[in-house]
């Protein structure tokens, strides 16, 4: 049997100010850390011993995935970043509140920006300092690469090639691997997974700091997956990340 565990970061100061975040880099919040630092203890409960991790070039994820190796005495294995793991570039949107744009745009003109599948945010002019253009970590990305902005579609076409040609291998190579990146980056992996129709993937929200684990044969086809903890806590977490970008 092959494992994957998928590990949305914790709540980062942006997620618990209500703003999209995308590509800016943000960091964890209190609660975020205490989230980081419990999925590591449910995780070595649960008898993980991951052999290498993934995670993105951003710091919410990196400073979980730190903290959730941490608990499990890990902090040793490889671990390996990318781009192609970092969230959806929301464009302009990102730094803005969601419940605030809900109230100026509606509720569905968002809901279409932060979950359809194929309809981008608008996008940032080229000279806007908040392009990742300007940020030294994507210095080596070819111009074409770096994002204005993504539909979840563009997030997808990202991260799907990096599944089937590095972290697929891996996980056939040694059996447990642990991914601590983003919701839609995740969402990506999750709709490859579970062939979800492109209608489906607008319903499936991931919360914070939760492993969600892929069980696979030896010949990688999927046999199961599950979220590990208190099914009432996870539900009520679920529902909390479905309502973030609702009219107060």
């Amino acid at each position: 049997m092959k494992r994957l565990v998928l590990l949305r970061h914790g709540e980062s100061i942006w997620n618990k100010e209500n703003r999209f975040t995308g590509w800016k880099d943000v960091d964890l919040s209190e609660r975020g850390v205490e989230e980081a630092i419990e999925a590591g203890r449910v995780l070595k409960k649960e008898g993980f011993q991951f052999r290498l991790a993934y995670t993105s070039y951003l710091t919410r994820a990196i400073h979980t995935l730190w903290l959730t190796l941490g608990e499990m005495d890990l902090i040793w294995i490889p671990v390996y970043k990318t781009w192609r793991l970092n969230e959806k570039h929301y464009g302009i949107l990102q730094g803005l509140n969601k419940s605030e744009m809900a109230e100026k745009y509606g509720d569905e003109q968002v809901l279409i920006w932060r979950r359809s599948y194929d309809v981008p945010p608008p996008p940032m002019e080229n000279d806007d300092p908040r392009h990742p253009r300007f940020d030294h970590r994507y210095r080596d990305m070819k111009p074409s690469e770096i994002p204005a902005t993504e539909s979840l579609k563009e997030t997808v076409e990202r991260i799907v090639p990096y599944w089937k040609d590095d972290i697929s291998k891996k996980l056939m190579e040694q059996g447990e691997v642990l991914v601590a990146a983003h919701g839609n980056s995740l969402r990506g992996i999750v709709k490859y997974l579970k062939n979800i129709s492109n209608e489906d993937i607008i319903g499936l929200n991931l919360p914070t700091g939760i492993p969600y684990v892929f069980e696979f044969d030896d010949e990688m086809n999927l046999q199961k997956d599950y979220f590990l903890g208190d099914p009432e806590v996870i539900r009520k977490l679920i529902e909390e990340v479905a309502n973030q970008a609702k009219k107060k």
